[in-house]
Formats: C-alpha cells, sequence, structure tokens
C-alpha cells in the first residue's frame, strides 16, 4: 500500500523528470484531450519542423510553435479510442508512415494516454503533460 509519504516522493519524481530536455520529434505533435460524453480519449496530430535550436516550428511559415498558449494551426489527423491501448494500436500499429519518429516521444505518448484513460475513468480532470 502506498502511503501518503511514497505518493509524494513519486510525485515529486515526476516533477523533476518533466523538467529534462528532450529532443522533439520532427514527426510531429499530439494535442490530448477527452470526450466524456462519448467516452473517448483523442489525439489530434499536427506536423512540426524542428530548427537549427531544436524548436519546433511550423513547417509552411518558419515560425515558432509556442508550448503554451493557443496556436491556430491545422491538424493534420485525429486519433481517438476508448482506452489508451486502443489509442495506441491505431497510431503506431495501423497507421502508415507511423506520425511517430522517436521512442522517446512513443513513451510520453503511451504514459500520457494512459493518464488519459485513467482520468476518464475516474471522472477526474485531465491535462496533458
Amino acid at each position: 500500500m502506498l502511503t501518503d509519504l511514497m505518493v509524494k516522493d513519486l510525485a515529486a519524481i515526476d516533477d523533476r523528470l518533466s523538467q529534462r530536455h528532450i529532443d522533439l520529434d520532427p514527426g510531429g505533435y499530439f494535442i490530448i484531450y477527452l470526450d466524456r460524453d462519448a467516452g473517448l480519449i483523442y489525439a489530434k496530430h499536427f506536423t512540426n519542423a524542428i530548427d537549427e535550436r531544436g524548436l519546433a516550428v511550423d513547417p509552411e511559415t518558419g515560425k515558432v510553435i509556442p508550448a503554451r498558449g493557443k496556436v491556430e494551426r491545422t491538424n493534420t489527423t485525429v486519433f481517438s479510442g476508448r482506452t489508451a491501448k486502443e489509442l495506441c494500436v491505431k497510431i503506431f500499429e495501423e497507421t502508415q508512415p507511423c506520425p511517430v519518429t522517436q521512442l522517446n516521444h512513443a513513451a510520453y505518448l503511451g504514459r500520457e494516454f494512459v493518464r488519459a484513460e485513467v482520468a476518464l475513468i475516474t471522472e477526474q480532470e485531465y491535462v496533458q503533460d
């Protein structure tokens, strides 16, 4: 059984790891959200390019895509699934070419899809990390 101290320790580990540098995926990025009424997890895929500084840029304009705030861009694909596993199968096994080109990005998406699934089941708020 996890104690409150253990939960805080685990949260601290996650918070620290969330601050590390990661290389962005030139295959694009995803915005993940829930449709509670439909019981679905959605993942909108957007293309990007990576500039010489390692920043994600709009491939059409060359402008940096901010990590926070609202950005007006058109997604290339919308994936949906009832579970994290169903969503992963659709993206990683059924879509050719796969829109994810880096293993760290695939691992991140898997973690986020599980978090989204748990939030859907428990009726808690989901905010993408």
